[in-house]
């Protein structure tokens, strides 16, 4: 396997103790297996083609599956980066995330929930991300595409980590966010809107960080199940998405 990803002992060392304990029937090797899932999700393979070096595919998708129902994946992101040191800044914005039509055959009804909407550009899912200073994320969200930035903001202000500044566009632009984040000591770095007669005022060279959560979204769109939605349920898409957020930023 010297020419495909494998995780190192260290990387495994931080991720296996979120893993769920085996009962009966010892598990097969967990680190060739989850190296398998970052292989076909970074490159945007069906589970059919993955290399047979992860061993059986059914294998692969049954474990991607069934611990992204139990939801390890995302207690395994949110424990890494629980673990960071308290930021200074934060940053906040939203992406949208292009479904494919084989993601969006599922009926709304389902048992489960699509997270998906329609906008001018076609069928999306909305990724909403608060990342630190070094643009590494803490927090995620996703949505249907049709969501406001506010609604998105909303959804993750309990969830904000300590901070002295958050940045985000005009877009967070509204009375209520800004006395939110006041009262949580978290003071405001966001331009006014065009429609505000009186502009409050920011620190425009403070303001320039807010590359780094745009660098951010860049990286994780890197990899092409994330770039491009194929899983129909939204909880198995957004484990995608911990496992790529993980991996680059966090082990």
């Amino acid at each position: 396997m010297s020419d495909l990803f494998l995780l190192s002992e260290r990387q495994m060392s931080r991720i296996s103790p979120f893993f769920p304990l085996a009962h009966g029937v010892p598990r097969v090797d967990d680190r060739r297996v989850v190296s398998g899932i970052v292989y076909v999700i970074r490159n945007g393979l069906q589970w059919k083609d993955a290399p047979k070096d992860y061993g059986p595919h059914k294998t692969l998708y049954n474990r991607f599956v069934r611990w992204s129902r139990l939801s390890v994946f995302n207690r395994i992101f949110a424990a890494l980066a629980g673990e960071g040191p308290k930021p200074e800044r934060i940053m906040i914005d939203a992406t949208h995330l292009k479904a494919h039509r084989t993601a969006a055959s599922l009926l709304k009804k389902g048992m489960f929930p699509r997270r998906i909407g329609r906008t001018k550009g076609g069928l999306n899912s909305k990724l909403h991300t608060v990342c630190d200073d070094k643009g590494r994320p803490v927090v995620m969200l996703l949505s249907e595409s049709q969501m406001s930035d506010h609604k998105g903001a909303r959804l993750v202000l309990n969830a904000l980590p300590p901070a002295n500044v958050l940045i985000a566009d005009r877009g967070y632009d509204s009375t209520w966010f800004r006395q939110a984040l006041v009262t949580k000591g978290i003071e405001p770095c966001i331009p006014s809107s065009r429609s505000r007669k009186i502009p409050y005022p920011y620190d425009k060279a403070l303001y320039r960080q807010r590359h780094k959560v745009e660098n951010l979204f860049a990286k994780l769109k890197d990899w092409r199940r994330i770039a491009t939605r194929y899983d129909r349920c939204a909880h198995t898409f957004f484990s995608a998405i911990c496992i790529a957020a993980t991996v680059i930023f966090w082990i």
